[in-house]
């Protein structure tokens, strides 16, 4: 490409784990002498790093490419990440798509634009995933109140509907080394919250000796971190051990998220999950022995091929019984490639739609019963952003607040007391 092109927009699709790896793509391009602009600005080159875990995710990303081939027509386009990875020949037919770079590929992303000669002709660089696939080191920057750290990427699990496997390959990790290095560099920043993320994070130093816990156990002495959350983590992957560090640390934070999907044992097997119901629901009660005010998310799918009614009322009575926050719940997206592709029974569209709202409603109602139940209760929060009551920040156990009168004090963590419940977030005054 020719030295006048120098300013890049970057778009993440997806999860925390693509958010890590487009800020490293970012450092890469300043390191270059490239200008980083909005994504709603005119750019020299769009770099779109895809999410491909449902269907609507896919048509978000075709969308954002047409959008930025009508902003610029002369820019360069590159696409990376999981769609990049599943089916690149799909993006490289889009009009102004110019570089399509799979998985293995995505960090030299830089390199290719500096070299190659783009002709009209769209270049694919890709190759399957398999045994050679190297660990990446990531992390966010620049994003002001938290980090999110890459630890773990790829996934061993053959759950059915799930892409993942296939767009990032095995399951793999950094070493603690790595892991502290990068975690020592944000203790020097003005960030004070760092998440920990991955594919599937329980399954960290598998291969290599270490464990999770063994990282977590180094990262409670990093100087200049004040807080630590956990990202996803698979229920049968949370040992005591992990819960037990978690509720006697300073640093880490009284917040889980479990990926539970389904509350009937039929469903689960049928998902090829490795849990049944009855080990979340010890987890649950686990952590809850210890540490009552934590916050408990949970993933569900709804609509799961040959989810009959029986099984769909099982897991809502479940999940209603069950001591947690409030849910993520997604409505089942046929992905082609994987076995629930081929599963009989499909659940129609409009009764995983009308699954999918009942199960939200539950955790509207669970989500406001964990705010009310802490009003009057003292936490520290760390504000955000700007909002109408004041900045809005989260607590320890992630209670979404807005704080009066402390505007322009974004990036602090003050110590305040929930006074009233306000719907999406509570009302709280900063104690002195």
């Amino acid at each position: 490409m020719t030295s006048s092109r120098k300013t890049v927009a970057l778009y993440t699709l997806g999860c925390r784990l693509n958010a890590t790896e487009t800020s490293t793509l970012s450092r890469q391009f300043e390191a270059r002498g490239y200008q980083r602009v909005s994504h709603d600005e005119p750019a020299d080159v769009y770099v779109v790093n895809t999410c491909s875990v449902t269907g609507t995710a896919d048509r978000k990303c075709r969308k954002i490419i047409r959008q930025f081939a009508r902003r610029s027509p002369d820019a360069l386009i590159a696409v990376t990440g999981c769609y990049a990875q599943l089916k690149p020949e799909e993006l490289a037919g889009i009009p102004g798509v110019n570089l399509v770079l799979g998985q293995n590929a995505k960090f030299d992303l830089v390199e290719h634009i500096e070299t190659q000669r783009f002709n009209g002709q769209p270049l694919i660089v890709h190759s399957e995933l398999n045994s050679d696939l190297n660990f990446e080191p990531s992390f966010t920057q620049n994003d002001y109140t938290r980090t999110i750290l890459k630890i773990q990427d790829g996934c061993d699990y053959k759950c059915t509907y799930c892409t993942i496997p296939a767009a990032r390959g095995r399951s793999r990790s950094a070493t603690i080394e790595q892991s502290m290095a990068s975690a020592r560099k944000i203790g020097e920043s003005d960030v004070h919250e760092l998440v920990l993320s991955g594919i599937n994070i329980g399954d960290f130093g598998r291969g290599n000796g270490e464990t999770l816990l063994n990282l977590l156990q180094e990262l409670e002495q990093v100087p200049g971190i004040d807080r630590i959350r956990l990202s996803s983590i698979e229920p049968n992957l949370l040992s005591d051990e992990i819960i037990d560090l978690v509720a006697a640390s300073s640093r880490f934070l009284p917040h889980f998220h479990l990926p539970l999907q389904s509350g009937s044992p039929v469903t689960l097997k049928r998902m090829a999950r490795r849990y049944p119901p009855q080990l979340f629901a010890d987890r649950v009660s686990r952590i809850r022995e210890i540490m009552n005010d934590a916050c408990i998310a949970v993933d569900v799918i709804a609509g799961f091929p040959g989810e009959t009614n029986s099984d769909f009322e099982e897991s809502r009575l479940f999940l209603d019984q069950m001591d947690i926050s409030y849910m993520h719940v997604f409505p089942f997206s046929l992905r082609p490639g994987t076995a629930a592709a081929d599963l009989p029974d499909p659940v129609p569209y409009e009764v995983r739609l009308d699954r999918t709202q009942i199960l939200q409603q539950i955790s509207k109602r669970k989500k406001e019963q964990f705010y009310r139940r802490h009003i009057g209760g003292d936490y520290n929060v760390l504000l955000e952003t700007d909002q109408r009551d004041g900045l809005l920040g989260f607590t320890e156990n992630f209670i979404r607040v807005a704080v009066p009168g402390t505007e322009g004090r974004e990036n602090n963590i003050i110590p305040v007391r929930l006074v009233e419940y306000r719907g999406d977030y509570v009302l709280a005054k900063e104690l002195a």
